[in-house]
């Protein structure tokens, strides 16, 4: 029988420390009774003694979208037996939809026959909105790096060549579109020529370079 999670507990995180719910169960096949941790019932919103757990109490709070594919694996592991794991969505008794990670397994009598399901849920909802806020932050400042690299060759370009913005700004997207390669990667060479003492006798021949590239093809022809 599973060992029900009493406090303290660990839980690991990539991120960092991160606070979360998990709870032990076990459900016994014939008839389906069903046995929480005090981490179960408070999972679904609830405390002990608010509610009896039953099976149509637990597939009640899955997450709709979610609800098939989950009744779909219980009943594959009563059949089969062994090991499973199913991320889902569950939605309390308040009305908050979690995320959690179910992984369990199907244990058997001296016949074979799957007698009981034991396992553990763990609350993963804190952690992927935690991860999710880190990626829109990383992302915010790649696109600001992005553009600081950008501006500084276009800078570069509209010192050298005596032009505006906008036509520098071009000169770049043409050159990208003309080496198949990302316009950071353009302005990040130009950038890394001007910034380094050892390479900047390089920079004047990569801005011709790229003013010749950015000339139509008829053009370049007779420059040639």
């Amino acid at each position: 029988m599973t060992t029900e999670l009493s406090s303290p507990y660990t839980y690991s995180s990539a991120l960092g420390d991160n606070e979360c719910v998990a709870g032990t169960y076990y459900a016994e096949v014939e008839g389906w009774k069903l046995h929480w941790s005090d981490g179960m019932y408070q999972l679904h919103g609830y405390r002990r003694g608010d509610v009896v757990p039953t099976l149509d109490l637990l597939y009640a709070h899955k997450h709709p979208d979610d609800r098939p594919r989950c009744q779909a694996i219980v009943a594959q592991v009563v059949q089969t037996g062994g090991h499973f794991a199913m991320y889902h969505r569950i939605i309390d008794a308040k009305g908050r939809t979690r995320r959690v990670l179910t992984s369990g397994e199907a244990i058997t009598d001296e016949s074979g026959k799957v007698i009981r399901l034991e396992g553990v849920m763990v609350d993963l909802t804190s952690t992927l909105q935690r991860e999710t806020e880190q990626t829109a932050r990383d992302a915010v400042a790649g696109a600001t790096s992005t553009r600081s690299v950008v501006d500084q060759a276009r800078g570069i370009l509209m010192g050298q060549l005596k032009m505006g913005a906008d036509d520098a700004f071009k000169m770049l997207v043409n050159t990208s579109s003309h080496r198949n390669v990302k316009l950071v990667v353009v302005a990040a060479e130009l950038v890394q020529l001007a910034n380094s003492a050892e390479t900047r006798n390089y920079l004047d021949t990569a801005v011709r370079a790229i003013a010749s590239e950015s000339r139509p093809p008829a053009a370049r022809r007779r420059a040639g």
